[in-house]
């Protein structure tokens, strides 16, 4: 009994580190400044919603990019909802959501969750480890919102619209279903972002 405690406790320890290894993967550079939460990538532009636009915004309502500003015209909520709903709190056990999110339903969670939304460079090919440790990142104080998920994101992300067929067709997976009206609400990146720590929550708890 003894030994089985032990290992459980070493076992929180280990994906923690792990977390940490794995953020580092991705590159210590883009941890030195904020990233950039959303490069909205439509065609062939591109538009940079920087981390002060993004956090004044949250803080206050107030909308002073045009990328921002579009993403919220496209997202099928107003704006007050939209804000409402990234800085909403959601409880959550570090251990339980870590262990989750390193399980294979975990990664395909994620992968899922990425379809679009990508770090700027390594598209897809990081996605699941990006969103990850931003995820636990914002855990670490026993509760998760998706502004505070998006503030911890390690590199820059894009919403990538650059093929006509999923993924990174622009559209985002929002779950759950039964909670979107519409095409805007059921595949926007801020719809998918107002209701990501609720559902993390759940599946990290066996709900879902």
């Amino acid at each position: 009994m003894l030994q089985a405690l032990r290992t459980t406790l070493r076992q929180p320890a280990a994906l923690l580190v792990t977390a940490a290894l794995g953020l580092t993967a991705i590159g210590g550079a883009a941890l030195a400044s904020p990233a950039t939460p959303i490069r909205w990538n439509t065609g062939g532009a591109v538009w940079s919603t920087t981390p002060e636009a993004m956090s004044t915004f949250l803080s206050t309502g107030s909308i002073t990019d045009r990328g921002l500003e579009g993403g919220l015209n496209r997202s099928g909520w107003t704006s007050d909802e939209v804000r409402q709903g990234m800085t909403k709190t959601y409880p959550v056990d570090l251990i339980g959501l870590s262990r989750f999110l390193y399980s294979d339903a975990g990664v395909d969670f994620l992968d899922k969750a990425t379809r679009s939304y990508v770090p700027y460079a390594t598209l897809k090919n990081q996605s699941v480890v990006a969103l990850r440790s931003a995820i636990i990142a914002d855990a670490a104080d026993g509760e998760i919102s998706s502004a505070g998920i998006i503030t911890k994101l390690p590199v820059d992300f894009r919403l990538a619209d650059i093929s006509s067929e999923a993924p990174l067709d622009g559209a985002q997976n929002v779950w759950p279903q039964g909670g979107c009206q519409g095409e805007r609400q059921c595949t926007s990146l801020l719809s998918w972002a107002v209701f990501l720590p609720a559902n993390l929550q759940a599946v990290s708890q066996g709900r879902r």
